[in-house]
């Protein structure tokens, strides 16, 4: 039996301010199986990064919750206090690796100095003994291919793959369960995201961490690492299958698209593949449609489309939910 270790009911989570209210996430339900690396695929802007903030707890300031639940191996993140969430489920429960983490690098401070802050951070004081604690954090960045002597470093010192791996190890120090990693290969070179996945998959591989959320626009980086997809439009999923099922056998009409526009490398040129564009715009997240949020795009699109967004139907036999009013006849 599969234990659920991420169960998201009807999220919503909305920005405010003088630019009015923008519905980043509008009804997200997802379970995250233990052992898992999901990926969550999307367009820019289609609220992926949202969605980790909300995940967490603790999203940035001009991001609300707004509604819905969030457990956490069965804690509801939005009904505990935010120390609880800051000192015993960040870290210990779950890593976050932000967009753009390597940034977040305190560039005057050596990466031992950082750490030790981080640790402060998660129990309220330095730890004592700080040489002790700095080796056996040195041993754990070992598993990340990184040697002791990045600890005596500035973050201007290292790579951009070097940074991330180090923003991996420090969310990972207290082998949480879950590890959330949101965009961790971009403007990074291929090489180098390569390096990366691949140490994403030894850390599950030696028990660091049980399961992964991986957030990715880029397609093929998710092939490389993920068992299971969902595909976010506007705030909302409209796909959830296997890996294997979204890029071979995708189901809703965004998906079908979103595969057609990507590029794939054939080195013996036995097939040439048209890369085709996604008509359109998306929706403006101030003022979201009414019905299915793809309609405008959508070549597929039926009336009843314009006017009603649809749930989840399974569109053929033992196969995913797909959130498209075209496989209401095939099951629900």
């Amino acid at each position: 039996m599969t234990e659920e270790v991420i169960k998201i009911e009807d999220l919503k989570g909305y920005y405010r301010g003088s630019f009015g209210i923008v519905h980043a996430v509008d009804g997200v339900l997802l379970s995250v199986n233990k052992g898992d690396i999901m990926g969550i695929a999307g367009e820019s802007g289609c609220g992926k990064t949202s969605l980790a903030e909300l995940i967490t707890g603790r999203p940035i300031q001009l991001l609300q919750h707004e509604g819905g639940q969030v457990y956490v191996n069965d804690l509801s993140m939005y009904g505990v206090d935010d120390e609880v969430i800051r000192k015993e489920i960040l870290c210990k429960v779950m890593g976050y690796v932000p967009q753009a983490s390597q940034n977040s690098l305190n560039p005057v401070k050596k990466i031992r100095n950082f750490i030790l802050d981080a640790m402060r951070e998660r129990v309220g004081t330095k730890p004592k003994n700080k040489e002790k604690v700095l080796n056996q954090v040195a041993e754990h960045f070992k598993k990340l291919g990184l040697e002791k002597s990045v600890m005596d470093k500035y973050p201007h010192e290292l790579s951009g793959g070097m940074k991330q791996r180090v923003v991996v190890g420090i969310s990972t120090l207290w082998n949480p369960l879950i590890l959330i990693v949101d965009e961790p290969t971009s403007a990074l070179d291929v090489t180098t995201q390569k390096l990366l996945i691949e140490t994403f998959i030894h850390l599950k591989k030696i028990g660091i961490v049980e399961t992964i959320l991986f957030i990715s626009h880029d397609i093929p980086v998710l092939a490389q690492i993920c068992n299971k997809c969902v595909i976010m439009y506007a705030g909302r999923i409209v796909e959830k299958a296997s890996m294997d099922d979204i890029i071979n056998n995708p189901q809703h009409p965004y998906t079908k698209m979103l595969m057609f526009s990507i590029a794939c490398f054939n080195p013996d040129g036995s097939a040439e593949t048209k890369l085709e564009g996604i008509p359109g715009i998306p929706p403006d997240l101030k003022n979201p449609p009414k019905g299915c949020r793809f309609y405008p795009r959508c070549s597929s699109r039926l009336e009843k489309c314009k006017e009603n967004y649809p749930p989840f139907f399974i569109p053929r036999t033992e196969s995913n939910p797909v959130a498209c009013w075209l496989y209401e006849e095939v099951g629900d």
